[in-house]
This record gives structure tokens, sequence and C-alpha cells, in this order.
């Protein structure tokens, strides 16, 4: 297999594991997303949320509309310009963020030992150091560099 034959089964792969899993979700991408980044990174502006995202600051907004109205996180004027607002995790929003990481999990964990044996599970966890190196050096270069 050739090199970029293994890029391409490989970005399959995650993909379709990555949506099998999110589909034990409970909340909206965006929103789960959100959290994630607050939990990770503390306070933030709903623009700053939508350029780590990658997406529109309406579409960070309505997430994170969702999100006050659900008091996953709250509003504060931003202390160097008032005309903005942070964005705080709260302890709702955090035992949510926990539940839906627990969740996924444990539905991954169930699918490896439901369809891997005992050395295919050691070989799996062989390679997450193998795939954490080469995300490090995905999110660290940008396309084209």
């Amino acid at each position: 297999m050739d090199d970029e034959a293994l890029a391409e089964d490989l970005r399959q792969a995650i993909g379709e594991l990555v949506r099998a899993v999110r589909a034990a979700d409970t909340m909206s991408p965006g929103e789960a997303a959100i959290l994630g980044h607050l939990d990770r990174n503390g306070p933030q502006t709903t623009a700053e949320l939508a350029h780590r995202r990658g997406v529109t600051h309406q579409s960070a907004a309505k997430s994170v509309k969702a999100l006050l109205d659900t008091g996953s996180v709250r509003a504060e004027p931003h202390t160097s310009d008032g005309r903005k607002f942070l964005l705080h995790l709260t302890d709702t929003g955090r035992d949510r963020l926990r539940h839906e990481r627990s969740q996924r999990a444990a539905w991954l964990d169930n699918a490896i030992r439901d369809a891997l044996d005992h050395d295919e599970q050691r070989q799996l966890r062989e390679c997450v150091p193998l795939l954490v190196r080469v995300t490090t050096r995905i999110v660290g270069q940008r396309p084209g560099q």
C-alpha cells in the first residue's frame, strides 16, 4: 500500500469512527465543541470560539444561545471591551460535557471489546501514540505549507 492510499484509508476509517461515536451524542456537535473549548481553554468570546472552530460567528452564536438557555455557559462583560462578553463554562455545562464524553467512551469501549480480541486490542492501544503524533503534526501545520 502506498503512502497516499494509507492516508486515504486512514481518513475514511477515522471519519467513519468519529461519525459512529457521535451517534451517541445528546447535544449538537457545535454545542459539544464549544463546551470542550471552554473546558480546555477557559473563558472566551463568541468570536474566539468561532475562530477556533473554523465556523462563522453566526453559527457559533446559535450554539452559544442554546448553551446559555440550558445554563451550560454564562456570559459576563469582557474586562477590556465592554461591547463583548466572555463566556464561562458552568457546573451544569461541565457535567453535560463530562456525561457526553463518558457516554462516547463507554460506547467506543463496548465496540472495541465486542469487535476485537485481546491481541487486537493491544495492537490498537499501540497505535494511539502514533495517531497522536500525526494529529499533532496536522494541527501544527496549515494545508499548503
